[in-house]
């Protein structure tokens, strides 16, 4: 069936495009992209509208398998549901060293079952270790679990995976020796790297140096991810201009990051390891709690260590980022915009259901970044660094992933109390040219189809 998208303001940053332009949708692709109005069996007045292709989150953390072996899809709690209520068409998972599930199997199970966007996945260093039977995170993993690792990092590559995530931080016991394996593992695929680093604050340089040497090193493409819950504590103007002399210097480098002021972590990770407390400047009143007898509470001393001991897994938010330098990255030409969202079960920080629509009510509409710019960020930079030709664009022959919304009114809802609640303003979301959303609501939730390198 034929669609016919009429008298919106098409911004296509991809193919370096802003005006008055119709699209005409056949099979789930793009068939042309006119100023006539051609016949067609659906037709969408966009009228004082945007229409934009579809949003890629370049980091996020996918969904849970249940016990059964089937994607956990509760239609109010599931991430990747929330990714698709904000305009997110394809979301890259797998972050962070962390999988939630096997990426190999995950990515069939995202055909099987179609879930609300189209998945592709990083295989996880970390959760390799795990797998390799190496569980202890503070130490180095053996020659022969290294092996190992590799051996099953090139079985996830050949299946798809557009390549390795490190969680230095989470995993403190990697080591050069870990890195420059796994990262060799890319340059023999041609695949990215990406990285949580193994510090922030002030000693988020040193942290970077470590992450970016190695990359540099093999010659790979290196994201560095969520750079405001890194850099934003007094560093990130130096940070960035370090970035800039990596990129001027032969590192493909860029960054991601979110558009809030606080960060979320599990209590029980490394982050909240001795000498967080004077590493951020703050008390335990800085962290709020997710989940548990004490969602919604900030906590003390006494709550903190309870939950650590008792619920390592729990989610917390920290606000302890400079607000200001949030800004200045989210600005920054190789920074594009990534959610970071994670839930726990429905549980967890806002920035899983609002961090692309915010961008637009607390950025765009208050003169921080422009329209064309923020849909860049969202839409075009991720898919170059991806390398999907046919995602990020409407150009003719583009699968036809489209977001319509209303630049004026467009904004999120989710909140530190009410993280899943959905934004206002977004008209149709299309996956493959069909509706998965229409006025905020979900109306198809299986549209979206695994991604392969």
């Amino acid at each position: 069936m034929k669609t016919l998208i009429k008298n919106g303001t098409l911004v296509d940053p991809y193919n370096h495009v802003m005006g008055k332009l119709n699209l005409l949708l056949d099979e789930g692709r793009v068939l042309e992209v006119t100023r006539g109005e051609p016949a067609a069996e659906r037709v969408i007045d966009a009228s004082g509208r945007v229409v934009a292709p579809g949003f890629i989150d370049i980091h996020m953390h996918e969904d849970f398998v249940g016990d059964d072996g089937r994607l956990e899809q509760d239609e109010d709690k599931a991430i990747f549901n929330c990714m698709v209520r904000m305009g997110v068409t394809t979301v890259l998972g797998g972050e962070c060293g962390i999988n939630r599930y096997d990426p190999v199997k995950y990515l069939d199970l995202v055909d099987r079952s179609g879930v609300a966007v189209n998945v592709a996945l990083l295989v996880g260093d970390s959760w390799l270790r795990e797998a390799m039977g190496h569980e202890d995170k503070y130490t180095a993993v053996s020659d022969d679990e290294l092996r190992a690792m590799v051996s099953y990092g090139e079985k996830a590559l050949d299946a798809g995976c557009v390549g390795v995530s490190f969680g230095i931080r989470y995993s403190p016991g990697i080591d050069q020796r870990e890195l420059d394996g796994m990262m060799a593992l890319c340059r023999r695929h041609g695949a990215m790297t990406a990285a949580h680093v193994r510090d922030d604050a002030a000693q988020i340089f040193s942290a970077a140096h470590e992450f970016l040497d190695a990359a540099r090193k093999q010659g790979i493409p290196a994201q560095f991810s969520h750079i405001g819950s890194m850099a934003a504590f007094g560093q990130m103007e130096d940070f960035l201009a370090m970035i800039g002399e990596y990129r001027m210097n032969g590192l493909d480098v860029a960054c991601d990051c979110y558009p809030y002021y606080a960060f979320s972590t599990a209590i029980g990770s490394a982050t909240y390891d001795e000498g967080w407390l004077a590493r951020y400047q703050c008390g335990y009143d800085a962290i709020e709690m997710c989940e548990g007898r004490y969602k919604g509470q900030r906590c003390t001393k006494e709550i903190f260590e309870e939950e650590r001991r008792n619920h390592p897994e729990y989610l917390t938010v920290a606000y302890v980022m400079k607000d200001r330098e949030v800004d200045m990255a989210l600005a920054h030409p190789l920074v594009m915009v990534a959610s970071d969202g994670i839930l726990n079960h429905g549980e967890g920080h806002p920035r899983a259901a609002g961090a692309f629509l915010r961008v637009f009510s607390r950025f765009v509409r208050k003169g921080k970044l422009s329209l064309y710019d923020a849909i860049d960020k969202m839409t075009a930079m991720p898919a170059k660094r991806m390398h999907l030709a046919r995602k990020g664009q409407l150009g003719r022959g583009a699968d036809g992933d489209i977001v319509i919304f209303d630049p004026e009114t467009v904004t999120d809802c989710a909140s530190f109390a009410n993280p899943l609640q959905p934004g206002k303003g977004l008209d149709y979301v299309l996956i493959g040219g069909e509706v998965a959303v229409q006025n905020n609501r979900l109306v198809n939730g299986h549209l979206g189809k695994a991604v392969r390198r």
